[in-house]
């Protein structure tokens, strides 16, 4: 059956503007979906320390090694009349560089010899010379020599200076004087006196057989002619009022730093040309 023109007449615009709604819509972009969330970023694992940094080798021959073992520890003793009045404490010194100045002493007697290395050696490693197990059946392996052998296996140096402390006494007493340090000795508080102590000693060591070089002791004369002295020598000699109170001080006396470097370098400077002829 026909449809009625006038029906279709009102159907047209109807048609024709859903057909142009379905068309626009399906040109429309859509509307894009949020992206998805990015799991986070796992947290960087924690750098590991660093280790520490090994010391630099010196490159080049090497004629003489250096090898300095004062270490870091300042003896300080107080004696009195008895044993009971005695204190004693072994003091570490934060930044004094007594090895250090050692070497710096060796280079300046050598005149900058670039031949001349410093040789470094893991903390500890002197502490079996110093501190034997037995005084009595020494172990060989607590010796000077196998110690710089064993510190000195990548080295190849002709020879090597080693510069150490010793113990000594004070003069016509049982009194002991450990290394390099200080001390008071006396009777109360007013019958007093103090002094500085630098027991170093110079071992040089041949760099194949690992013997001692020997020689008749190449700073007897100058360690004879320091003994025959009638007054003492003003470097090892210490105003009452700069020896520490308490003993512990002593790390942080500017004065005991001071002295107690010039004393080292001036025994170094007066033995080590001796040593370095026979080098």
């Amino acid at each position: 059956m026909p449809v009625p023109l006038l029906l279709i007449r009102r159907l047209a615009p109807i048609a024709f503007a859903a057909a142009f709604t379905t068309a626009a819509w399906a040109q429309a972009p859509s509307t894009p979906a949020a992206p998805a969330k990015a799991p986070p970023a796992a947290k960087k694992a924690a750098k590991a320390k660093s280790a520490a940094k090994p010391s630099a080798v010196e490159s080049g021959p090497c004629r003489l090694g250096v090898i300095s073992a004062l270490g870091d520890q300042l003896a300080v003793s107080k004696f009195g009349l008895t044993v009971f009045e005695t204190e004693e404490d072994d003091v570490t010194l934060p930044g004094w560089g007594l090895d250090d100045l050692a070497v710096a002493r060796v280079r300046a007697a050598t005149g900058g010899d670039p031949t001349v290395h410093r040789i470094s050696y893991p903390t500890g490693a002197f502490e079996p010379y110093y501190h034997p197990t037995s005084r009595f059946l020494p172990d060989p392996k607590e010796g000077l020599s196998s110690i710089v052998r064993n510190v000195t296996t990548n080295a190849n140096c002709a020879r090597y200076l080693v510069v150490t402390k010793f113990e000594t006494t004070i003069p016509n007493t049982t009194l002991r004087l450990r290394g390099i340090g200080a001390y008071n000795q006396g009777l109360g508080s007013l019958l007093r006196h103090s002094h500085l102590f630098a027991n170093v000693n110079i071992t040089l060591i041949d760099g194949q057989s690992y013997e001692k070089i020997g020689s008749f002791s190449a700073d007897t004369g100058a360690r004879l002619a320091e003994t025959m002295r009638l007054t003492e020598d003003p470097l090892n000699k210490l105003d009452n009022a700069d020896f520490p109170e308490p003993l512990a001080a002593a790390a942080k006396s500017a004065i005991l730093r001071e002295r107690l470097r010039t004393l080292v370098a001036a025994k170094l400077d007066r033995d080590l040309p001796s040593y370095l002829k026979i080098e």
